[in-house]
């Protein structure tokens, strides 16, 4: 590795924890704008004003908001959460319990529709301007054009109401077999497949449309390469970083609609769970499920950039 990789690589990672700790200010200035408190909620409405008060000082709610986000940002950084306001569980373990199922269905969903849409992509680019091209191209302007809710109602009507195939809900505690895997996570992945799949589809190919313009493609083809070696040994390997960029970036709209998805088929998922917490305000399990997701998002996008920098040959050979 050159230094000027190198020094790229660091102005990444700096920049990805700096739009951490920005993220972190706005997580807590959003959740203690929201109307009412883990307080009001636990107590109930015939609450007395000086019974709320107590409480609001038992969970240290009256204090004020500077000091509140520094400690919660410094219990953040040693990785202690906090308490639930609700139940006064350990935040970590509510959503240890939660995460795993939330990284089966990323997985899933992941191990489905990368491939489908790097092959729909990178065929689409190879033979641009057929009719299979411009089916697949309608086919994901479409499907991108439909909300997941809507995707995930009509898998329910249709599946589970008419044709009795699938469970309109996801029960993930009893699966023994393969096909009992099948049917519990069919329909979630089926919805966030749709949109995943037709976004990355439409950016590998444009990647890679971009790479067979290239004048080192042209000079290929006039030496007798046939389509496939040019994709292949031509193509595929100068368009890594936009495909990864396409990769980053779809499967980051996991982490928008998986809490749909997970509502709507009632998966047992942390964003299942942050949206329970939304509904109790425990502000600090929203707090944490928040910072997770966009922890995430911040990781996916910055390994893709790192790796759109390693795979650059111009950087490489300096």
């Amino acid at each position: 590795m050159n230094a000027t990789i190198g020094k790229l690589l660091l102005q990444r990672f700096a920049f990805a924890a700096l739009t951490l700790l920005m993220v972190s200010v706005v997580v807590f200035m959003i959740t203690n704008l929201l109307p009412g408190d883990a307080a009001e909620e636990s107590l109930g409405q015939a609450a007395t004003p000086e019974a709320v008060a107590a409480l609001r000082a038992q969970f240290g709610l009256d204090q004020p908001a500077p000091l509140r986000y520094l400690r919660w940002l410094g219990d953040m950084a040693s990785g202690d959460a906090g308490t639930s306001l609700v139940n006064g569980q350990p935040i970590s373990e509510l959503i240890g319990k939660r995460l795993p199922s939330s990284l089966v269905l990323a997985a899933a969903t992941a191990a489905v529709s990368v491939p489908l849409a790097l092959a729909l992509g990178i065929i689409s680019a190879m033979y641009r301007g057929s009719l299979f091209d411009r089916a697949v191209n309608m086919t994901a302007v479409s499907l991108v054009s439909v909300p997941e809710f809507l995707i995930a109602t009509l898998a329910v009507l249709l599946f589970a109401v008419k044709l009795r195939w699938l469970s309109a809900l996801s029960h993930t505690a009893d699966i023994a077999t393969f096909g009992a895997f099948l049917k519990a996570y069919a329909m979630p992945v089926f919805t966030l497949c749709c949109v995943i799949v037709a976004q990355m589809a439409r950016m590998t190919r444009a990647a890679v449309i971009d790479q067979l313009n290239s004048p080192y493609v042209e000079m290929a083809r006039l030496k007798g390469a046939g389509p496939v070696r040019i994709v292949l040994a031509h193509a595929l390997p100068n368009a890594v970083g936009p495909i990864a960029n396409a990769v980053a970036l779809s499967l980051s709209y996991l982490l928008g609609g998986v809490l749909i998805v997970e509502s709507i088929f009632n998966y047992p998922g942390i964003a299942n769970l942050m949206i329970d917490a939304v509904t109790t305000r425990d502000i600090p399990l929203v707090q944490a499920c928040a910072m997770i997701f966009c922890g995430v998002y911040l990781l996916l996008v910055t390994l893709a950039d790192v790796l759109a920098i390693v795979s650059n040959p111009r950087l490489r050979n300096q």
